[in-house]
């Protein structure tokens, strides 16, 4: 027992130990601190005591014992029973281990009555070892004089000590307040003295950090050392929320922090009980607000700033625009009479109302209109408090004596919301059956919500749950309706949505059919016809009012009485006018032109046409909305509007400038004029000859029997010839949008200079021009600039801004460099020098004039010629001119710098003489040129010795012989020009040059500048090599070449980082990859590959350098790495940087605080008033006595400071303030919580981000579990967390939710609990697979000021940010995606956004309008399945709602994309599910009934109606194969030919034999190349196109096409749309077959067989007088599209085609297909199992009879062919087809016999084999005898099979429809036993051919090519990740 007390003891130790060392390994604290339970409710506190006590538990295990007692008393008092989760296990190993244990370690038995004086002794023994005072006092002057000084560093680490030291002095005082409790006053007195006391308060009160806050310390306002606070306009805002006389007193039992005065949010949580928790966060939240919107305004001054009444008002208005616009639509006064009447202090206490309910709201937030309505009555009832003297509770809040808002205000309306969440049953539930978000929040647009009374009427039915029936049905009576829609499933709201576009289209194919019918006549008789149109119109728009009707069933009972009033009125109204005009209009056919009834037919329809075109002009045209508005008051014009339009609180004012809707109508007319000319010319015309000639056909021969075609003019076959133009009429609007959107987008991207530059070889030729671009674009103004500008001195101007551009560049460079894309070698190439006043030049980067200086020796030796043609040859390379000149100036300065007395007039002489030839143009003459490689190799000496780091006395005495070298090189070799001028100075020259003494005088350079100067001139004369690809990398030119060209684009002008928008950044995660694990990195794959050599191999100069960056050579070996644990943390974090994990997203995200910290800190350093301040402190230190003189001294040279401020930016106090209040970065990693206790890696990681980036935020959902009065509770919290200075987390706010938060989609309900944490005016959401760069963040308050800058007629309310895929070198597919994805987020995007206006939100890093949209639903919307896209829904709300997305595309973010065909499969299926979902939503028929037609018709074409143009083009392909099928099995087609030949018909002959072009689809790649040629160029364009086809992309994307078809068209007919993870990895390894039957069985593969099916008996039986070439001609595309269909898995599956794959993979099907399921057994391990899952989805019975319907179609195969075998001897008879019936019949027996489970027959073994054997011989005979005695051919047999197996699958088709009827009859397991039989026949048939290619090993060779043809172009080795690094590979 001793020794397993040891051992226990010995582990408690190493987790106490490993938790103080962990931060040294990277890993995050751990041990009992860190595994305090979340129950205990105080958890934070114990936390601290037991970090203190491990802190000291080297320097006093007495006092770290009694600390751990304290610890565990906290524990019991909190939790006595121990009833919390894993409060016992803690308690017990605290109590039994470190408690007894660390108190025998004294040796004897534990006196506690002197634990306080051992507390005490202790705290004065660890004040002075650490020296607080001294501490304290040297960070306060570090920090007066660090900026100046360069000593940020010292200023950081003494900062991180005080912080350390304070924070555990504040633990021992803490504990020792607790134990004076216990005992007597008087005891506590004498153990305590009153100075002690004092000291101990002072050293709490100087723990800021100790006081969890989150950005602002408000708790630790006076004693902070943070320096936010000191910036007047938080100081203001801090002072506008104070208490103040107008408000009534806090009552006594109230309790504010000593810390900070009482404010109004303490009263607001007085009066209503808000959580502290809450409170704190919304107190930062509003400060924050106000703060940053005063700064906007300008800097305040004075010693108590007081707030600008303008700032209030902006914060007021914004924050509650959408409560007034509520109240003004309902209509209802709002609780103030009078905006204008409201003082500030009024305004502010709304404001902080309104935030503190929505920050406690939880799940209600997505109820905007609810929460208006909640606000509307707390405002009323804290009016009724605010006349009262002393606050008291408000009614609604109190229940028993307590106040909560949370419960008695917020948890009724969740416990409902959450009621009929659980009741959609998991999304399987109908939409109709259950109320969603929406529905709630509908509920508020009308008066009749305020039934719901105040306190909140609980027995109003709007709060009753809803309760279920038996078998799961919904009881009707017990649910409360929908409210205003209802999404029910079915294709009919594509009509219902887009109404007027397809009455358009209708209508124009009616009149372009009528005019072609007419021959182009336009007599009486065409516009009679035409006069047709009016009956189409009212018939259509009846058929819209009776679908307003049908939609709506299921929210009558919850609408408004003027919705269905609405509804009804044009149902009538549309019944009557249909009537009567399809009457007048028959009556006037009847009747001819000159009746009465025609005249009045045509008035009647003029002025119907007349009235609907002057009211869709007053509701559309923009200029016509004045006019309409005005007319408002008439109740005609009421009424009209009221009949056109529904009326809801969304969607009103969404109409456009009107030189937009001119724009946007110009390009749709255009689009329209182009797509009704190729219909009527190419489509209709041609068809209209063979129509009248089929129509008059008689006694047309049926090679079956013929039901349906007799005496109807041949319908069918018209409707054959007709149907695949009217599908491509339908879809050809998309094809027509695509291929003039591209041009245009194109033409816009060109003017909006994209791509100018667009290599390395334009970044370098253009860099002179990049330092005025940046100053004029990404740089605030500065005087001095703008005085340079106005002087003319451009020279000047040019250093200038060189000078302030370098540190900007410089930075990007090294950040570059830390990245891994460049190297050593590159960095120093490409940094700029400071350009700080050294040389009167501008220097440029070392990589623009390398080399440069020895081609202009060679010119210069080569050049006979008059010196201006030197020089002129010399300067057509300016870069060889600048590099010349600068060599001059910098010898120049050099020498004379360390040389003094004669050695200094020697240079002056030399450099005066050398002036003076140039002046008289006798350079050539003066100079010998030749000489010049004796006199450079003499220089290049000197400045080797003299960049020696150190100085030594031999050193000096070499750099003087090497001087003297270089003297007698120049004197008596180079130059030859007149010394007479100066011949005293040459005198003393040469007497002191013979005396020995000319250049003993050297002054050694130790001046950081200098040494810099003769560093880089020793590169530019020693640099041989052109640097003319630098970088190499392709991802680092890629950057630069984007961020260069961006400077000269259009830009908004840059405010001061003070000044700036403030912004967070937002994003969600659950349990993605946070950062690879060494054991993720060396996992092998079953070829032996690891993901860490398969990055080495794709990845190879980026290895290269990071090994070189972490001090290790080129070539070391990983293991060399694995035994340094710092070594391991970089290669874990280099390997994290090249996936989609969290790592990389939050790296590149805390770039936009460090290019604001930057930024800030160089406007500091270059203001005047920075300048003033520091020299106003400066003179008071010294006058002082306190050694500042440093700091003085630097002022006299802010020009060098400047130059070298970016390597102290980060470290600086001011900066990292300005860039806190300026952005924020919040995590929401939902499960963190959980994932700590389970002490999971991904828990680990994300703690380890938090500790290396101190400005991350993660907030999480925290679930406690305990007990309550004996039953177990679940409470949620909602965090927020930072590490802390130990490396641990600390709370910073914790905020209880009303219920489990998760009711809808996650990852909106993710976002919505902790959009509580974020900050400022903006938030840009960012996906966790997204990276960010530099230079890209540089220009992110560039971005954010087009905020202010209106784009028409709205202020955006979204920022769209261009995006660059980083996945797409990784393989051919990777760069398909790529290509596709890039050509939609920038060249389709640019258009959508102008000249559109109907850009929505994709999820891209848009950057949202935050205040905005919080007060309007949220960034997302949450609903279950119906909001599976949840991100798209934030632009719908957005536009809906008044607010305008624009797009920009001079700033770019990373995004990852998946890289394997499954991913990439999976992920198209989730987003055509959405899609599928969209088009049962309210928002598309919102819009879609709301915007003017042209802009429906933009909205229609690039959102749902790109994919049903995507599922028309493969239904095309059906109609036109079903339709020659049809022709071929009924011998219509050859009757119809042999006519044609003998009538010698053409135009038929074309009619039947057409395509109808249903290949156009090839025109979606047109934006692509575009893209591509726009910024690539022409020649890339090309090559890039070409080779894409190499790669077989066109098979990739009619893979796709297929992909979206099935799951958009299943989603909208069953539902079953669901999340689908995609991984995101590396994907190199082989896809199994069985797992890619399984994924594509039913979406590809079937398909793929019927559409094979429908080519074969086209072939076996279709009439082709083109014979093969006809055929081919005719069915290539189709046949393409089966093949690629059938096949694409396979193709692009990495080692598809390798013999031994291909054996495993036939195992492994066969063992999957055979292997039966069970409870438990998943998809992945059986076939019954997986085709189980795969009939889920059929759940209605609406959905089994459309799938019924559907199946019907298979049942054509078996009725033609039979006709058509040799046995049925050309008869035409019933019986024939009936007898086939009995031979299937027969099949379906034999089938059964043969399928004879042998288990069910274990005594029957022998006769069962006999059976078999007699029933498989008789099959045999008798086949055999009936081709030998009857017509049965051979070829019949193989008929047959072309006739049976449609017919069985049609038959299985429905069966498993109706599987429940299946069940019953007992006949599943036969239905089951034939579905393998296919699954098994579909599976060899896909196999065999696979089999028979992996024989041919060059099949496999060229199939990776293929697949990694853009690693192959780079010269990488995915032969080797192929073959694995495996040794037995080869074997």
């Amino acid at each position: 027992m001793a020794r397993a007390e040891t051992n226990w003891e010995r582990l408690v130790r190493a987790a106490l130990r490993g938790e103080r060392f962990g931060g040294a390994y990277g890993q995050p604290v751990t041990g009992i601190a860190g595994n305090v339970p979340s129950s205990l409710g105080n958890n934070v506190h114990i936390e601290e005591v037991l970090r203190a006590a491990d802190e000291i538990q080297d320097e006093d295990p007495t006092i770290a014992r009694i600390l751990c007692e304290h610890a565990y008393a906290l524990a019991q008092n909190l939790d006595p029973n121990s009833e919390g989760r894993g409060v016992l296990q803690f308690k017990t190993g605290l109590m039994s281990v470190i408690r007894q244990k660390l108190a025998k370690r004294d040796g004897g038995a534990i006196d506690r009555s002197r634990d306080i004086a051992k507390l005490q002794e202790f705290y004065k023994l660890y004040r002075e070892k650490h020296k607080v005072d001294e501490l304290i006092e040297d960070e306060m002057k570090l920090r007066e004089s660090a900026v100046f000084s360069g000593n940020l560093g010292e200023l950081e680490r003494k900062t991180l000590k005080r912080k350390k030291v304070l924070a555990t002095l504040k633990v021992l005082w803490s504990v020792m307040e607790d134990l004076t409790k216990e005992i007597s006053p008087e005891d506590a007195k004498n153990l305590i003295s009153e100075e002690m006391k004092k000291v101990m308060q002072k050293d709490a009160e100087r723990t800021e950090d100790v006081v969890a806050y989150n950005i602002i310390p408000l708790d630790a306002l006076s004693t902070t050392t943070n320096a936010i606070v000191t910036f007047s306009e938080v100081r203001a805002a801090i002072s506008a929320l104070q208490y103040h006389r107008d408000l009534p007193r806090l009552p006594g039992t109230f309790s504010v922090p000593d810390a900070r005065n009482s404010d109004m949010l303490d009263l607001l949580q007085c009066v209503f009980g808000f959580q502290e928790g809450n409170v704190k966060n919304q107190r930062e939240h509003i400060i924050h607000l106000l703060a940053n919107e005063q700064s906007r305004l300008g800097k305040l001054s004075g010693n108590e700033p007081k707030i600008d009444e303008g700032a209030v008002h902006v914060v007021f208005s914004k924050s509650l625009d959408n409560y007034i616009k509520w109240c003004n639509y309902l209509p209802l006064l709002p609780v103030w009479n009078n905006t204008d009447s409201l003082t500030k202090e009024k305004k502010l206490l709304y404001v902080c109302l309104f935030y503190l309910m929505w920050g406690e709201a939880g799940n209600v937030r997505f109820l905007p209109e609810g929460l208006c309505y909640i606000y509307h009555h707390l405002a009323r009832e804290l009016e009724e408090v605010l006349q009262k003297q002393t606050a008291e509770p408000a009614e609604s809040c109190s229940s028993n004596d307590v106040v909560s808002f949370l419960d008695q205000v917020i948890s009724p309306l969740y416990e409902i919301i959450a009621a009929e969440a659980t009741n959609n049953n998991n999304g399987r539930a109908p939409h109709s059956a259950w109320r969603n978000y929406d529905d709630f929040n509908e509920f508020f647009w009308s008066l009749k919500c305020f039934q719901l009374g105040w306190p909140w009427k609980l027995s109003n039915p709007f709060f009753s749950k809803p309760s279920r029936k038996e078998k799961g049905l919904l009881g009707r009576n017990h649910h409360y309706g929908k409210t205003s829609f209802v999404e029910h499933r079915t294709f009919l709201h594509l009509y219902h949505s887009f109404h007027r576009l397809w009455m358009f289209l209708i209508m124009m194919f009616q009149g372009l059919t009528i005019i072609a019918f007419n021959n182009d006549n336009f007599d009486m008789k065409t516009a009679l016809q035409l006069l047709s149109l009016g009956p189409t119109y009212v018939v259509m728009k009846f058929v819209e009012s009776l679908l307003d009707i049908l939609m709506m069933y299921g929210a009558y009972s919850t609408s408004r009485g003027s919705a269905i009033t609405r509804v009804l009125w044009r149902f009538c109204w549309f019944t009557v006018a249909s009537l009567v005009i399809c009457y007048l209009y028959v009556k006037a056919l009847q009747d001819g032109t000159q009746s009465a009834t025609f005249k009045i037919y045509v008035f009647v329809i003029s002025a119907y046409a007349g009235a609907h075109i002057v009211i869709s002009l007053l509701m559309s045209v923009p200029c016509c909305h004045g006019l309409t508005q005005a007319c408002y008051r008439w109740s005609f014009v009421r009424l009209a509007q009221w009949m056109h339009q529904e009326h809801n609180y969304v969607g009103r004012g969404m109409h456009e400038s009107p030189i937009d809707y001119i724009k946007y109508v110009a390009f749709w007319i255009t689009i329209l004029g182009a797509k009704f000319s190729f219909t009527y010319f190419l489509q209709i015309k041609p068809l209209v000859k063979p129509t009248r000639i089929v129509i008059n056909f008689r006694g047309l021969e049926y090679a079956w029997h013929d039901f349906v075609s007799k005496n109807n003019h041949n319908a069918l076959t018209i409707l054959s010839l007709w149907a695949p133009v009217v599908s491509i009429y339908l879809l050809d609007i998309h094809v027509f949008y695509t291929v003039l959107s591209a041009i245009y987008g194109f033409l816009l991207g060109a003017r909006d200079r994209l791509g100018e530059i667009r290599s390395v070889e334009a970044v370098h030729r253009f860099f002179e021009k990049f330092p005025e671009a940046f100053m004029d674009k990404l740089h605030v103004a500065v005087p001095k600039r703008k005085q340079l500008q106005s002087s003319g001195q451009h020279t000047e101007l040019n250093k200038f801004d060189a000078s302030r551009f370098a540190p900007f560049w410089n930075e990007i460079v090294r950040n570059l460099r830390e990245e891994d894309y460049i190297d050593n070698t590159e960095l120093e190439l490409l940094l700029m020098p400071k350009n700080d006043g050294m040389l009167p030049i501008v220097q440029w980067p070392l990589f623009l004039l390398a080399s440069k200086v020895f081609l202009a020796k060679d010119i210069a030796i080569d050049c006979k010629d008059s010196q201006d043609e030197l020089w002129l040859r010399i300067s057509k390379d300016e870069y060889m001119q600048y590099a010349v000149v600068e060599c001059f100036h910098s010898i120049y300065y050099i020498l004379t710098s360390i040389l003094d007395k004669e050695g200094r007039l020697w240079v002056e002489r030399i450099y005066g003489g050398i002036r003076e030839s140039i002046s008289k143009k006798n350079i050539q003459s003066d100079l010998h040129f030749s000489k010049l490689p004796n006199a450079i190799a003499k220089l290049v000496a000197v400045l080797g010795i003299l960049r020696s780091t150190t100085e030594s006395g031999d050193l000096k005495k070499g750099a003087v012989n090497a001087i003297q070298d270089l003297y007698e090189v120049v004197y008596h070799e180079v130059v030859s020009f007149d010394m007479s001028g100066n011949i005293d100075d040459w005198t003393q020259i040469n007497r002191a040059r013979a005396e020995g003494r000319l250049f003993n005088n050297l002054k050694w350079p130790n001046d950081p500048g200098l040494k810099d100067l003769i560093k880089r001139l020793y590169s530019l004369m020693t640099i041989k090599e052109s640097a003319a690809n630098v970088p190499k990398n392709l991802e680092a030119g890629r950057r630069l070449e984007f961020f260069t060209n961006s400077l000269f684009m259009q830009i908004p002008v840059a405010r001061p980082v003070s000044e700036m928008v403030s912004f967070s950044v937002f994003t969600p995660y659950y349990s993605e990859i946070v950062l690879y694990s060494m054991a993720e990195l060396q996992k092998k794959n079953e070829d032996g590959i690891t993901t860490l050599f398969y990055l080495q191999k794709i990845y190879p100069d980026e290895w290269k350098n990071f090994l070189t960056r972490i001090n290790r050579d080129e070539n070391a070996a990983d293991s060399e790495l694995f035994g340094n644990p710092n070594d391991i943390l970089e290669l874990r974090l280099w390997a994290s940087y090249r996936g989609q994990t969290l790592a990389r997203t939050v790296r590149g995200m805390m770039y936009y605080r460090k290019a604001l910290m930057l930024q800030n800190y160089l406007e500091r350093i270059q203001s005047e008033g920075i300048c003033t301040t520091y020299l106003a402190r400066c003179i008071v230190a010294i006058y002082l006595n306190e050694h500042s003189l440093l700091c003085f001294l630097s002022l006299l040279d802010l020009e060098a400071l400047a130059g070298s401020a970016d390597a102290h930016f980060e470290l600086s106090p001011e900066a990292r303030a300005q860039a806190d209040l300026k952005f924020t970065y919040v995590v929401t990693c939902q499960i963190y919580g959980k994932q700590k206790g389970e002490g999971k890696p991904e828990a680990a990681d994300i703690a380890l981000l938090m500790q290396r980036n101190e400005a991350l935020r993660v907030a999480y959902i925290d679930v406690v579990e305990s007990v309550k009065n004996g039953k177990p509770t679940t409470e949620y919290y909602s965090k927020l967390v930072k590490a802390d200075i130990h490396g641990k987390d600390k709370e910073i706010y914790s905020i209880k939710l009303p219920g489990n938060p998760k009711l809808g989609e996650g990852k909106p309900e993710n976002q919505n609990h902790a959009i509580i944490f974020t900050r400022g005016n903006a938030v840009q959401t960012i996906d966790m697979n997204q990276d960010n760069y530099f230079e890209e963040a540089l220009k992110m308050r560039n971005l954010l000021e087009e905020f202010s800058l209106k784009r028409g007629k709205h202020y955006p309310s979204i920022l769209g940010v261009r995006e660059h895929v980083f996945t797409g070198s990784v393989s051919s597919l990777a760069s398909f995606m790529s290509n596709q994805e890039t050509s939609f987020v920038t060249l389709g995007q640019r258009v959508l956004a102008n000249p559109l206006k109907v850009r929505m939100h994709y999820g891209h890093p848009d950057v949202f309008d935050r205040i905005f949209h919080i007060t309007r639903g949220g960034i997302s919307k949450a609903s279950r399945i119906i909001n599976i896209s949840e991100d798209i829904y934030a632009g719908f709300n957005s536009t809906l709602r008044q607010g305008s997305i624009t797009h920009h595309e001079y700033i770019q973010v990373g995004k990852g994309r998946d890289v394997g065909l499954n991913q990439i499969a999976v992920f198209e299926g989730k987003v055509a599910g959405g899609n599928g979902e969209q088009v049962l939503s309210r928002d598309i028929y919102r819009l879609g009934q709301l915007f003017d037609f042209f802009r429906m018709l933009s909205f229609y074409v690039t959102t749902v109606g790109f994919y049903f143009c995507t599922m028309l083009t493969v239904l095309t392909v059906y109609i036109f194969l079903y339709g020659k099928t049809y022709l071929a099995l009924s011998g219509v087609g050859e009757s119809i030919q042999n006519r044609a030949d003998i009538l010698q018909n053409t135009a038929l002959n074309a009619a039947l034999n057409t395509q109808f072009l249903f290949q156009i689809g090839i025109f979606t790649a047109v934006p692509m190349i575009l893209g591509i040629i726009l910024e690539s160029g022409v020649l890339t364009a090309f090559v890039s196109f070409i080779t894409m086809q190499f790669q077989l992309c066109s098979v990739f994307f009619t893979f796709s096409l297929g992909t979206r078809t099935h799951y958009f068209g299943r989603t909208i007919l069953h539902g079953g749309a669901k999340y689908r993870a995609t991984g995101r990895g590396f994907v190199v390894r082989h896809i199994k077959f069985a797992e890619n039957y399984r994924l594509y069985s039913r979406s590809h593969f079937v398909k793929g067989m019927e559409v094979l099916l429908l080519l074969v008996i086209f072939l076996a039986y279709g009439f082709n007088n083109g014979e093969a070439l006809g055929y081919i001609l005719l069915s290539i595309s189709s046949w393409f599209m089966a093949l690629s269909w059938l096949y694409a898995p396979y193709l692009f599956n990495p080692s598809g085609f390798e013999w031994q794959k291909i054996v495993e993979d036939f195992r492994d099907w066969t063992n999957w297909l055979f292997y039966r399921g069970g409870i438990g057994v998943k998809g992945e391990e059986s076939w019954e199992a997986w085709w189980e899952e795969e009939l889920e989805h059929i759940q209605t019975v609406g959905g089994r009879i459309l799938e019924t319907i559907l199946s019907l179609r298979f049942f054509i195969f078996q009725y033609g062919v039979v006709y058509h075998m040799d046995a049925s001897d050309a008869s035409t008879s019933l019986l024939v087809y009936w007898i086939s019936w009995a031979v299937l019949g027969g099949l379906f027996v034999l089938l059964l016999v043969f399928g004879l489970n042998p288990k069910a027959m274990v005594h029957f073994q022998l006769f069962l084999r006999l059976v078999k054997s007699i029933a498989f011989l008789m099959v045999l005979a008798g086949l055999v005898v009936a081709i030998v005695f009857t017509r049965l051919s051979v070829t019949d047999v193989f008929a047959s099979i072309l006739a049976f197996v449609p017919t069985g699958w049609g038959i299985l088709s429905i069966a498993v429809a109706w599987k429940p009827i299946m069940k019953k009859l007992g006949l599943w397991k036969i239905v089951r036993s034939l579905a393998r039989l296919y699954d098994a026949g579909m599976g060899m048939i896909i196999f065999v051919p696979i089999a028979i290619c992996s024989w041919f090993p060059f099949i496999s060779t060229f199939q990776t090519r293929l697949l990694f043809n853009q690693a192959f172009s780079r010269g990488l080795e995915i032969s080797l990740i192929l073959a694995g690094n495996n040794p037995n590979a080869g074997m």
